[in-house]
C-alpha cells in the first residue's frame, strides 16, 4: 500500500487563533488609512490645539516618504528606461506621456475657470485686514530649462531636485541601451536597486495609517471646520472641479483611450489618493503610486518607472485648476475686468506654471504670482491673496492634489496599454475586491 503524505499543516496550528497584528495586517491597507483619516478627523475635533502634541509622528511620516524619492526616482527610471531596449521607443512613450499630461492640464485649466466665472467666489471678499505674505518672483522659463540639467547629478539626488534626477535617469538608462552586453551588468544592477527600493516603499506604507491619522488630526485641530467655513465658495469650487477632474476626465482617459473599466482602476488606486490627501505632495505619494500601478493596476514596471516620475513633476491637473480659480477669484476680488484674451492668455500661463510647481503642499501658491502679473496684478496685490489663502491653504491643497494622483495614474494607464505594458487580467482583478 502507497502511503499518502499530506502536506496539509498540522492539526494544532490550523487552530491556532489569530493575533492582534494578523488581524491588522488582514485588512487593506487603503482601508487602514480611511479608517485613520476619519478618526484623525474625529479626535482633532475634539481635541483642539492639543492635536499638535502628536503632530511629529505625521511629521516622521512625511520625512520617511521624501527620504525614499530621490533614490526611487532615479533607480525606476534608470532601471525602467534600460529596459525599454531601444531608445526609439522611449522617444516615443515620452511624447505620447507629455501630451497626454499638456491635454489634461488645459482641461483642468478650463475647468478651474469655468466654475470660478460661474460661482465668482472673490466677489465680496473682504482683504481689508488680510497680513500680506512675501512671495518669491517666478522663474524665468529659460531658468527652468536650465535647471533641468544638473551640475553634479549627486548634488541634485540630495536635494530632491526632480526634473534633474529624471534628465540623469534617463541618459544612464539610455546609456545601458547603447552599451549593449557590456551594460547588461549595471542593467542588472539597477533593476535589482529598484526591487530593494519598492521593498523599502512597502515598509513605510506600514506607517502610513498612523502617520494620516496624526496628519489629519493636527489640520482638524488646529483649523475646525470652520476652514470650509471661511472660504466656502472657493472651496465649494475646488471641491466640485477635483471631482469632475477625477471622475470624469481621467474617467474617461481609462475608459476611451485604455479601453478599460472604471471601477478597477479606481479601486487599485485608494491607497494612492489616501496618502495623495492626506500629505497634500504628488512627490510624497510616488512611492504609493509605483507601488499600485503595478500590484493593482498590472501596469509594467518598463510603463510605471517613466511615466509616474515624470507625472509627479508635470502632472499637476489638480494645481493648474487650483492656479486658474485663484486667478479668478483676485481678479473679481479686485475688480479687474477680463476679456476674452485674458482668459486665454491665463489658461495658457498657467498650464506652462503648473508643470513647474514643486510637488510639496501649498507648491502652488509660489508660482501664483506668475499668473496674476499676465493679467495686471501687480506683487503686492498678489502677497494680499496669499496672505488670504495660505491659513486655509492645506485643507484645499488636500483636496486638490487628489487630481494629481489619478492624473498621472490614468495617464501611465493609457500609455501602458497602447505599448501593450499592461496585464489587463491582473487589472481586471481588482474589480470586485
Amino acid at each position: 500500500m502507497t502511503e499518502i503524505v499530506a502536506d496539509t499543516p498540522p492539526l494544532e496550528e490550523t487552530r491556532r487563533p489569530k493575533g492582534p497584528l494578523d488581524f491588522w495586517f488582514g485588512i487593506p491597507l487603503w482601508r487602514r488609512i480611511l479608517a485613520a483619516l476619519v478618526l484623525g478627523a474625529v479626535v482633532g475635533y475634539f481635541w483642539g490645539e492639543g492635536a499638535t502634541s502628536i503632530k511629529w509622528i505625521g511629521d516622521i511620516f512625511v520625512r520617511l516618504i521624501r527620504m525614499i524619492v530621490a533614490p526611487l526616482v532615479f533607480m525606476i527610471i534608470a532601471s525602467g528606461v534600460a529596459q525599454l531596449g531601444d531608445a526609439r521607443r522611449l522617444g516615443s512613450i515620452g511624447v505620447k506621456t507629455i501630451a497626454m499630461y499638456v491635454l489634461t492640464t488645459l482641461v483642468a485649466v478650463s475647468i478651474g475657470l469655468t466654475l470660478a466665472t460661474l460661482m465668482a467666489p472673490g466677489i465680496g471678499a473682504n482683504l481689508q485686514n488680510v497680513a500680506p505674505q512675501a512671495v518669491n518672483p517666478p522663474k524665468a522659463v529659460g531658468e527652468l530649462f536650465i535647471g533641468i540639467v544638473p551640475l553634479n547629478p549627486i548634488k541634485a539626488i540630495a536635494e530632491g531636485e526632480t526634473l534633474a534626477i529624471i534628465f540623469f535617469a534617463m541618459l544612464v538608462g539610455a546609456g545601458v541601451i547603447v552599451a549593449g552586453k557590456d551594460g547588461e551588468p549595471v542593467a542588472k544592477l539597477l533593476a535589482s536597486g529598484t526591487e530593494v527600493m519598492l521593498r523599502i516603499v512597502g515598509f513605510v506604507m506600514e506607517v502610513a495609517p498612523f502617520g494620516v491619522f496624526a496628519l489629519i488630526a493636527v489640520v482638524m485641530g488646529t483649523n475646525g471646520p470652520a476652514t470650509f467655513v471661511n472660504v466656502a465658495q472657493l472651496a465649494v469650487c475646488v471641491l466640485i472641479g477635483a471631482i469632475i477632474q477625477t471622475l470624469v476626465t481621467h474617467g474617461l482617459v481609462v475608459r476611451l483611450l485604455a479601453w478599460l473599466p472604471l471601477i478597477p482602476f479606481y479601486r487599485g488606486c485608494m491607497d494612492a489618493i489616501l496618502v495623495g490627501f492626506s500629505t497634500s505632495s504628488s512627490s510624497a505619494t510616488l512611492p504609493v503610486a509605483i507601488r499600485v500601478a503595478e500590484e493593482n493596476l498590472g501596469i509594467k514596471p518598463s510603463i510605471s518607472s517613466t511615466v509616474l516620475p515624470l507625472g509627479a513633476t508635470i502632472g499637476m491637473d489638480g494645481t493648474a485648476m487650483y492656479v486658474a480659480m485663484l486667478t479668478m477669484f483676485a481678479a473679481q476680488a479686485f475688480g479687474v475686468p477680463l476679456t476674452l484674451t485674458d482668459y486665454l492668455l491665463v489658461a495658457l500661463t498657467t498650464t506652462i506654471v503648473a508643470m513647474g510647481v514643486a510637488p510639496v503642499p501649498s507648491g502652488s501658491l509660489f508660482v501664483l504670482a506668475a499668473v496674476l502679473a499676465s493679467i495686471g496684478i501687480g506683487a503686492e496685490q498678489t502677497a494680499i491673496i496669499v496672505g488670504f489663502i495660505l491659513p486655509f491653504d492645506r485643507i484645499l491643497d488636500m483636496i486638490r492634489t487628489v487630481p494629481n494622483v489619478t492624473c498621472d495614474l490614468s495617464i501611465a494607464t493609457a500609455v501602458a496599454r497602447w505599448e501593450k505594458e499592461i496585464d489587463v487580467a491582473e487589472y481586471l482583478s481588482k474589480k470586485d475586491v
